[in-house]
């Protein structure tokens, strides 16, 4: 096409010409450090969250580092409009993952603020979460979970705002009896997934499992 020839798409790393639906170049490839996680296995992703609630099995994609191509594209993603980054990461995970006899029965996404939505324009975590929806055959439900507070920097909260953060999410319908994959896109502390965590587990006889793209080793 005329735009491939005046924009060729590069590599988000060396901006080496690559084929259009990719996202880095070969050898760019080859510096991702990918976790090589189990699904079903114990991982530093399990051992955070059984700190904090009952977890059934977690999966991370990729290691989140300071000066990493996994940083970067996690940035592309979720400030350089680049949603297609999510569809690539979906696929890398599929190459990755097999569930065995341990599938969820619904996935997941933690949700935007639908004022931050609006700005963003898109929710990073949605491609990602329906094309492994489409390729597992595991419903989706972006609705399931709704953020109650729009978030800012923690330093520029008064105190009332900042109470209210203890509690930013709830659930939009009742829900029991379901094994959930909660999906994010990055794990430090695990109080996002954390808090997500409750509100399902309380709903009713439920699960949770845990599945990001990168993980802060």
């Amino acid at each position: 096409m005329i735009l491939d020839l005046f924009f060729p798409n590069r590599c988000i790393e060396c901006n080496r010409i690559i084929d259009p639906d990719l996202l880095v170049c070969g050898l760019c490839f080859e510096q991702i450090h990918f976790t090589h996680f189990e699904y079903s296995s114990d991982d530093v992703i399990k051992e955070k969250c059984r700190l904090f609630f009952p977890v059934e099995n977690t999966f991370g994609l990729m290691k989140f580092e300071q000066d990493g191509l996994s940083r970067k594209l996690i940035h592309e993603l979720k400030y350089k409009n680049r949603e297609n980054v999510g569809k690539t990461l979906a696929n890398w995970t599929i190459e990755r993952l097999d569930f065995k006899d341990e599938s969820p029965d619904i996935l997941v996404s933690v949700p935007l603020h639908p004022k931050k939505l609006k700005e963003r324009g898109y929710n990073q975590l949605h491609l990602f979460t329906e094309t492994l929806s489409k390729f597992y055959e595991i419903p989706f439900d972006h609705d399931l979970i709704q953020r109650n507070h729009y978030s800012k920097a923690q330093a520029l909260k008064d105190k009332k705002h900042r109470l209210e953060a203890v509690n930013p999410f709830s659930l939009s319908k009742p829900i029991s009896g379901k094994h959930i994959l909660l999906i994010d896109d990055v794990f430090t502390t695990g109080n996002t997934v954390s808090s997500i965590a409750w509100e399902i587990l309380n709903a009713g006889n439920n699960k949770v499992s845990v599945m990001v793209m990168a993980v802060d080793v």
